[in-house]
């Protein structure tokens, strides 16, 4: 039986959706935890948006949190394979403990839960921002590219790298293990989190626009690689997945092209993103209101950072979905 964290998440709702299409799972063959009851309707709303409704039944969806182990003793029970993508994305130093008790602690304890149960392999969904850093000698990051510690990060990176360390930890200890390092992901169902509030802004009219770069992938991408690698021989190995490494502009463009409004013309400098992030704060704290715009998503809109897919690409023999395309075609559901 096959457990997946997050489930109520982009990625983890793909990751759903694809087992039981592409595995022909049935019922009571996948298992998938929930915080909240109502976060089930996210995902059962993706599955009525690709037309496969009648294959959301195939799920067991139980209650439980990655935190409250009471919860996972139950989760577990027949448990044989786990994908893992539950985790809290804040960029808000407000969130520093809850972000890093959900994602490293969390982490710890689904490894744990592994261990105990002797469950046969589990697949994380980290992120490039757990890799390392670039030094003056290097151009592009890779799998094998070392995290410096005197550099800074930000706490949601500093989370995930953290939980990268619970997954090695529990490889040592005799579980088969596999890592995927997704960049930004692009996917639809999911407005009100990552890569859907771009679409959000840029429906809204955006006006501004950063000269920063990273790397996008499909969901579509990521989904299906991850489960490649779960059912190869492969082990105890971690995975770049970036389908190209695109300045946002050009990100913003397509997008604006395709929900037919107008692109983001206005360049935002770099000294005004560090403007206005300090306007913000001061904001937030005087309002007692969220971060909209934090140091670390500032520095973030103008980085530059190219990332290298070519160890996926030879391993699994495969390529990716051409992300500007993916942006079109998924618009039109």
């Amino acid at each position: 039986m096959i457990l997946v964290t997050g489930g109520t998440g982009l990625v983890g709702a793909h990751l759903l959706l694809y087992l039981i299409e592409s595995e022909n799972i049935g019922p009571r063959k996948i298992r998938a935890i929930y915080r909240n009851s109502g976060t089930i309707k996210k995902t059962e709303s993706l599955f009525q948006l690709y037309n496969k409704s009648t294959l959301f039944n195939a799920i067991e969806w139980i209650e439980g949190d990655i935190i409250d182990i009471p919860t996972l003793e139950h989760a577990f029970k027949g448990i044989d394979y786990v994908y893992h993508s539950a985790a809290l994305i804040s960029f808000d130093p407000k969130d520093e403990s809850v972000v890093r008790k959900t994602n490293i602690e969390g982490t710890a304890n689904i490894v744990n839960f592994c261990l105990a149960k002797g469950v046969k392999k589990l697949c994380y969904i980290s992120s490039t921002a757990a890799l390392g850093d670039l030094t003056s000698t290097a151009t592009i990051i890779t799998e094998e590219t070392e995290w410096n510690p005197e550099k800074p990060h930000s706490d949601y990176a500093i989370s995930k790298y953290g939980a990268e360390m619970e997954i090695w930890r529990g490889q040592q200890e005799g579980l088969d293990v596999i890592i995927v390092n997704p960049g930004v992901i692009i996917g639809p169902g999911f407005e009100e989190q990552g890569s859907g509030l771009l679409f959000k802004a840029v429906a809204k009219g955006l006006r501004y626009y950063t000269l920063g770069k990273t790397g996008f992938v499909a969901v579509s991408d990521v989904v299906r690689m991850a489960v490649q690698l779960m059912k190869s021989e492969i082990r105890n190995e971690r995975f770049v997945l970036i389908g190209q490494n695109i300045p946002f502009r050009d990100i913003l463009n397509t997008i604006a092209d395709t929900l037919n409004v107008k692109r983001p013309s206005r360049h935002m400098k770099p000294y005004l993103m560090e403007i206005g992030w300090r306007v913000d704060w001061i904001f937030a704290n005087i309002f007692n209101k969220k971060r909209k715009l934090t140091r670390a998503t500032a520095k973030a809109s103008y980085s530059k950072h190219d990332y290298s897919n070519e160890k996926i690409k030879m391993t699994l023999k495969t390529d990716f979905t051409d992300v500007h395309q993916y942006i079109k075609e998924i618009s039109s559901l």
